[in-house]
């Protein structure tokens, strides 16, 4: 019987005690850069993701910190920086004014749903539904879940479509799918 060299346990302990001082965060999926934490909240986490920082803005001039701080849970589809850019030259800068709030608002919360949804979840829906299934927002609009080439989408009444590139960021209020488009409401 061969015994183990003395490198093969010295390597083993390292990679041993590696893993017990592994940070509380490693288990967190990193959105911009920044770990999430499953016991924050929807607020708490995305102030810290580089790639919301337009979200964020807009959440506090809607005035949705609060709600988005609330007990929920909900279920929300988070576009990136990158996804409000590629909205026609001047519509953000239009919808951060005073003046526009109530518009704000309502783009905010075409992506935010009650309950708290998994991607999993979102995906057995649609597929068991003839592979569309339709979510009501708190703003009152219907969002379409699908399933492509088995990739997750979602679909608002203007006919955008957005593709969830990180699924299930869970936060203690709910969950956080990022998309890579802003989903508009009719």
């Amino acid at each position: 019987m061969r015994l183990p060299s003395f490198r093969t346990i010295a390597i083993s302990a390292l990679v041993a005690s590696a893993a017990l001082a592994a940070p509380a965060y490693a288990k967190n999926p990193n959105v911009g850069g920044a770990p999430m934490y499953a016991s924050k909240n929807i607020v708490e986490n995305a102030v810290n993701s580089k790639d919301h920082t337009t979200l964020v803005a807009a959440v506090k001039a809607a005035g949705l910190v609060d709600t988005l701080q609330g007990a929920g849970p909900f279920t929300v589809f988070a576009p990136t920086n990158k996804a409000f850019a590629a909205l026609p030259k001047g519509t953000v800068d239009t919808l951060l004014k005073p003046e526009n709030k109530d518009q704000l608002v309502k783009v905010l919360t075409a992506h935010v749903v009650a309950g708290k949804l998994s991607g999993a979840e979102l995906m057995k829906k649609a597929k068991a539904m003839g592979g569309k299934y339709e979510l009501k927002t708190v703003s009152g609009d219907t969002l379409t879940a699908e399933v492509k080439k088995g990739k997750l989408y979602i679909m608002d009444e203007s006919g955008g479509e957005a593709r969830v590139t990180i699924a299930d960021v869970n936060q203690s209020n709910g969950v956080i799918h990022v998309v890579n488009k802003v989903l508009l409401p009719k």
